[in-house]
């Protein structure tokens, strides 16, 4: 009798024990009723955590994990970029936007560049450059939100550009295939190498700017020892920055665009950013109900992949900095408009050429943080390009932006350049909620930021995954040939695939958990059980950092 109670206890745990493991995502969330840091690099995420237990807020840990993100992944992002950020204000409830992305030279005009022979914006260069808006969006989020002292935030990044750390394998893979624009000499190669798997990798030179920044503030990068290294690096290429470029530049605090989605509140930043794209796109979707047959099914994949094609057609054309440019963002996001682009939709073929519609008037790296009171920040910051426009910046070790890449030279467009002007952007921040539930997040990616986003979305509020799911589970991305062309990870059936195929989407298939497909973050606040969760991308090298607890030993 004793026999066979055990077989029949120990068959009941193995049956557990198998239901526990089915689940068709690589990670577990990270829950604690303190903190967490979650970014694509474990040691950037263990140093915002670190500044959470010393009492920072997330705006403390945020900066403080973006700091090291720019020495670690300095392909992604780093002082030389953009940020942009939204912020959750627990106490007050109260969603805070910030824009922190640079402007052109005044000297950076379109005559400019025509005297030169240029027909359309360089890639890469230093007439690519636009002014980096990331120091002062550090110090606006730190003089609204921080508790640290500022000099404190910047101690772990310093560390790590002074003594090093071993290089990982996705960050090395992006340092080996973005090596080529470099223009050399530079510190980022040694040798004239990128870094091999596992190498410990130091730069003395960001070390310094760091100190700098941590010892002077935002003044130092925009008019001290560093603005000076900017402006001599400009002048020996050739280029159009100037001191009042730089000095004159400021972050603005702007309001949260949004829509509803099936009961949720979905938050993205106004333009120059791209973000009201994956607002149209819900709104598109939400036209029909999700598949039955689950977010991977033929009818579910052709909805968003044609919902995509109509909000990026609207974005390319209306997107520009709202300073210089109408851009009709309360006509895109009604749900009046989405019924109208929603009826475009061929349920059973795919469109290849799809057209803007007409509104009624009217290389990133990013990561989240939440504390312990429940404040979250979401936090997204890019060089653009893999290394940005290629230009290290003598004796301070970072690279400058090539966002400028991103202007039109045609004078009627709304993205026209013009000196002061703010470029289209692709780096979008995120923040969802309903109830209880307070959700920041993102998934870089250039182009692929808003149609993951409404993935995303999707996979929370119609398939009810957690975080960590929705995150992980397969996604499509746009084509480089744009039209029908898309990639999709394996892991999506080959059946599915076929069956797409036949209605006309052209499909690449790539790996199971693909690169190409961005690399996302995610923190869940809990205000009813006062808990926090996180979530971090298994396609990048990071991790979901919980704040440890105040132990005392």
């Amino acid at each position: 009798m004793q026999r066979c109670l055990a077989i029949i206890l120990f068959s009941y745990f193995c049956l557990v024990l198998a239901m526990a493991q089915d689940r068709s995502h690589a990670r577990s969330m990270v829950i604690t009723r303190y903190g967490i840091a979650a970014t694509s690099y474990a040691l950037a995420s263990q140093a915002g955590a670190q500044v959470l237990a010393r009492g920072g807020s997330a705006a403390d840990a945020a900066i403080a994990a973006n700091a090291v993100l720019g020495v670690a992944e300095p392909m992604m992002n780093g002082m030389g970029g953009d940020l942009f950020a939204i912020y959750w204000d627990a106490e007050s409830r109260k969603l805070y936007g910030l824009n922190a992305s640079g402007w052109a030279p005044k000297g950076l005009t379109i005559e400019h560049l025509r005297a030169k022979g240029v027909a359309s914006m360089p890639e890469y260069g230093i007439d690519s450059v636009t002014v980096p808006g990331v120091v002062a969006g550090w110090n606006a989020l730190h003089q609204r939100f921080g508790r640290l002292a500022w000099r404190e935030i910047f101690q772990p990044a310093i560390y790590y550009a002074e003594n090093g750390y071993p290089v990982p394998e996705l960050i090395q893979a992006f340092w080996a295939s973005a090596a080529g624009v470099l223009q050399q000499p530079t510190v980022l190669l040694r040798d004239g190498r990128p870094p091999a798997l596992g190498e410990v990798f130091r730069n003395p030179d960001l070390g310094n700017a760091l100190r700098l920044v941590a010892d002077g503030g935002a003044k130092a990068f925009y008019q001290g020892e560093i603005a000076e290294a900017l402006l001599r690096t400009s002048k020996a290429l050739g280029g159009t920055l100037s001191g009042e470029d730089l000095a004159e530049f400021s972050p603005e605090w702007v309001e949260p665009i949004s829509t509803t989605y099936r009961g949720w509140n979905i938050y993205e930043l106004p333009p120059n950013g791209q973000g009201m794209a994956a607002l149209e796109m819900l709104n598109i979707m939400e036209t029909t109900p999700p598949s039955s047959a689950g977010p991977l099914s033929v009818a579910e994949l052709h909805k968003k992949i044609e919902a995509m094609k109509l909000a990026y057609a609207d974005l390319y054309r209306y997107n520009a900095d709202p300073r210089f440019a109408k851009v009709p963002v309360k006509g895109l996001l009604s749900k009046e408009y989405a019924e109208l682009r929603a009826k475009l939709i061929d349920p059973n073929k795919a469109n290849c050429h799809v057209l803007p519609g007409e509104p009624p008037a009217s290389e990133t790296t990013y990561l989240t943080v939440v504390d312990r009171d429940g404040n979250i920040a979401s936090l997204i910051q890019s060089n653009y390009a893999g290394f940005g426009s290629g230009i290290t910046v003598g004796g301070m070790g970072f690279v400058l932006q090539n966002r400028g890449a991103l202007f039109s030279l045609d004078p009627a467009h709304p993205n026209a350049l013009s000196p002061h002007k703010r470029p289209f952007h692709t780096i979008i921040p995120s923040f969802m909620e309903r109830g209880d539930q307070h959700v920041g997040f993102g998934i870089m990616g250039g182009p692929n930021q808003p149609l993951a986003h409404a993935q995303f979305v999707s996979n929370v509020v119609d398939y009810h995954m957690n975080i960590q799911e929705a995150l992980e589970n397969a996604r499509f991305t746009i084509g480089r040939g744009r039209g029908c062309d898309i990639l999709i990870e394996s892991r999506v059936s080959p059946e599915v695939r076929r069956k797409l195929s036949s209605m006309g989407h052209a499909l690449k298939v790539e790996r199971e958990y693909s690169t190409s497909m961005g690399r996302g973050q995610a923190v869940l606040h809990d205000s009813r059980h006062d808990l926090n969760y996180g979530a971090s991308d298994a396609r990048a090298d990071g991790s979901a950092e919980p704040e440890p607890p105040p132990i005392h030993w």
